[in-house]
């Protein structure tokens, strides 16, 4: 049977707290819904009322339901709602992470050699090269050794200029590297690592040719015996110097038709080398001023009176050298000595070799009017050309001397 719509509130209860009525359906929501919103969903899903009941819940209190009679099509329809609704309300599933392959753009080499597993910056640079370097240590001594072949060293460091250019025109060249590798023993060594290594060799290239520096290209018996050597050497033919190649062939020809006659001649430069290297000071030599006098005789012949410096292309400040020529022009009141040096100080100052931007001078310069720099500063000759300045502006009371000394230590 149906209840009345009483609008008194229903006794609360344990059962009942909210004092709902009997009759009333509850959504879900907190509000009321009265019976009578049945009929207005029914009509909605197509539901015909069949029959009413009474669920009682306790004995105070009695709750009256519908049994509503569903067709099988609207039932569907209802069901379909429900669960549509229902997968909205669900939380989606956690998605797993996303992985974001990363690609590299790694350059591709045509060649790696040995010197891909050392540590020094300077021997990487080279570990791409279709040279076959080996570093220095008895791997390449026994290879030397087995197949009697001359051993190519070459010293250099990951600042020095041409050695990246003599690497860039040859090191890289397919084809002086394959003459490199059937007819010698390739050596790599970095001078920052090995400086024992450079003092020997680059001793034997002084006292050989008169000079030195970097690239040190040096031929050696596999007993590590010099036989020949020099700096840079261009790919082909100019500055007045043979190319790589031509060097590559000469002492290959030497080596195997005079193997004899090179062997005794490494000997030889190596027991003087020996000697030279191994000399202990006597103290015999008394500074007298009468040898002091003929070294500033010797220093003032190489002066350049136009450009200032001493020596020609490529012209390097040589700091120790204008620095004695001053001491002595003071002690012994020579005025010509002074004003050399005061004029070179002028010269490199003026010129491109001292950065006019950023203070301090660079390694040497390529043409003799100090121009053109060598694009490299190393700290032991600012650290040295600071203490000319400074005695070039006690001596001349030149203001200028001292605004470039400041310059240089704010660079340093």
């Amino acid at each position: 049977m149906e209840t009345s719509q009483s609008t008194a509130a229903h006794p609360r209860s344990a059962l009942n707290p909210r004092g709902i009525r009997p009759g009333s359906w509850v959504g879900p929501g907190e509000g009321r819904h009265s019976a009578n919103s049945l009929p207005a969903l029914a009509r909605l899903f197509h539901w015909k009322p069949a029959k009413t009941g009474t669920l009682s819940f306790a004995p105070a209190a009695r709750y009256t339901f519908r049994v509503l009679k569903i067709s099988q099509a609207p039932l569907a329809l209802a069901l379909t709602v429900v669960a549509l609704t229902w997968n909205a309300c669900r939380p989606e599933p956690a998605k797993p992470p996303t992985i974001n392959l990363v690609t590299t753009n790694a350059p591709h080499h045509a060649h790696t050699n040995r010197l891909a597993r050392e540590k020094s910056p300077y021997l990487l640079q080279h570990a791409h090269n279709p040279v076959d370097w080996f570093a220095w240590g008895p791997e390449a001594f026994e290879k030397a050794r087995k197949e009697n072949k001359p051993i190519f060293l070459s010293i250099g460091y990951s600042t020095c200029h041409w050695c990246h250019v003599m690497e860039r025109e040859s090191f890289e060249n397919e084809e002086i590297a394959k003459y490199l590798n059937e007819h010698f023993v390739a050596i790599k060594v970095d001078r920052e690592e090995r400086p024992d290594v450079d003092k020997i060799y680059m001793t034997f290239v002084q006292a050989m040719i008169g000079s030195g520096g970097w690239p040190l290209n040096c031929f050696i018996t596999p007993e590590l015996k010099p036989f020949f050597g020099g700096t840079y050497w261009p790919p082909e033919p100019k500055f007045g110097r043979p190319s790589f190649l031509q060097i590559l062939q000469s002492v290959n020809d030497a080596w195997q038709k005079k193997h004899e006659a090179v062997a005794d001649s490494a000997k030889g430069l190596h027991e003087k080398l020996a000697g030279i290297t191994a000399r202990e000071s006597t103290n015999r030599v008394v500074l007298a001023p009468a040898l002091l006098q003929n070294a500033g005789a010797q220093l003032k012949e190489g002066y350049d009176s136009i450009n200032g410096g001493f020596g020609g292309a490529p012209k390097f400040p040589t700091p120790g050298h204008p620095a004695f020529l001053l001491r002595y022009g003071a002690r012994f009141h020579d005025d010509a000595a002074q004003k050399m040096v005061l004029h070179t100080c002028e010269r490199m100052a003026a010129g491109g070799i001292y950065d006019q931007l950023g203070g301090g001078f660079s390694r040497y310069s390529v043409d003799a009017k100090w121009l053109v720099p060598h694009f490299e500063k190393m700290l032991y000759d600012n650290a040295q050309l600071v203490n000319l300045l400074l005695d070039a502006h006690l001596v001349s009371g030149d203001a200028r001397h001292a605004a470039v000394v400041r310059d240089t230590l704010r660079y340093v």
